[in-house]
């Protein structure tokens, strides 16, 4: 993007501050969006950008941010606005300097504060992605029928549709038609879920405070961001220990955690391709299992 004015004019209306000339330079370690940090020699911002049907994206990725700064939880960058510059979308927000891996303690403690955060149905005010695949997120009274329909049914018939193997689909669906199942003995609250919580959209700020960022929120079962947290890692007993005091963790946790898991390592298949066929397989073959 060559013409920041724009950014800068909805930052002076939405921010209140005197912002000047802004100068970008380019953040490395995005998959999906262009990233800048913008400065103006007294303020920071950080802005993404991407092809003009991405704006949908970025607009529902500001309605998660407020939500989770609505819970007064836990950290997440405030985001001023999105919009059109051109022939790109962007979505700008504060600018966090990060500085390693957030205190287990306190993240455990402020994360278990948003799960705490919940409403009456599963579902979001509006469909995000996960990644850049669309996550539907119509409400329901039904945690189950939530997840058979619009997370593992659906990254299932996007696996169809890519073309992967039928056994995928057909074991997967077997699945699918018993994730009642796991739930026999267990009714989860809908709490506000980051959504894509794993190790990458977590950090400290430089007081050391929990950052989360990069959200898919919805609200769902709590345990499903404690999954998507020790899918690529873990954060540690630590973590658990002091996640469970505030908020305790069902002793069906280890089984769900696999199905919940399931529905990110299909949506990296998806995603990335065929590499990831052989543990969906395995993770279905194991679930199945447990049935």
């Amino acid at each position: 993007m060559s013409d920041w004015q724009p950014v800068r004019q909805m930052l002076i209306d939405k921010s209140g501050l005197k912002v000047g000339k802004l100068v970008a330079n380019p953040v490395s370690g995005g998959d999906i969006n262009r990233a800048y940090r913008l400065n103006d020699g007294q303020h920071q911002f950080f802005v993404k950008t991407n092809s003009p049907d991405r704006l949908m994206m970025f607009e529902a990725e500001m309605i998660g941010l407020n939500e989770i700064q609505s819970s007064s939880s836990i950290r997440a960058p405030r985001a001023f606005g999105c919009g059109m510059v051109g022939q790109q979308a962007f979505i700008v927000m504060e600018y966090i300097e990060l500085s390693g891996r957030p205190d287990p303690v306190l993240l455990a403690q402020q994360l278990a504060t948003m799960h705490r955060y919940t409403r009456d149905q599963f579902g979001f005010a509006v469909d995000n992605t996960i990644g850049s695949t669309p996550q539907v997120n119509s409400s329901s009274r039904d945690w189950a029928g939530f997840w058979q329909q619009q997370r593992l049914g659906y990254q299932l018939s996007l696996a169809r549709t890519n073309g992967f193997d039928n056994e995928l689909f057909d074991t997967g669906m077997r699945l699918n038609e018993q994730v009642s199942h796991f739930f026999s003995d267990y009714t989860p609250l809908a709490s506000l879920l980051h959504g894509d919580l794993w190790s990458g959209n977590q950090g400290a700020d430089s007081h050391g405070n929990p950052v989360i960022y990069d959200p898919a929120c919805y609200y769902g079962d709590h345990e499903a961001d404690l999954a998507m947290m020790e899918l690529f890692g873990s954060p540690g007993q630590r973590f658990f220990d002091a996640y469970d005091d505030l908020f305790p963790i069902d002793a069906g946790y280890n089984v769900r955690r696999e199905l919940y898991n399931l529905y990110h390592i299909l949506n990296h298949a998806n995603l990335f391709g065929a590499s990831y066929l052989s543990q969906a397989k395995q993770m279905i073959a194991s679930l199945l299992a447990q049935v």
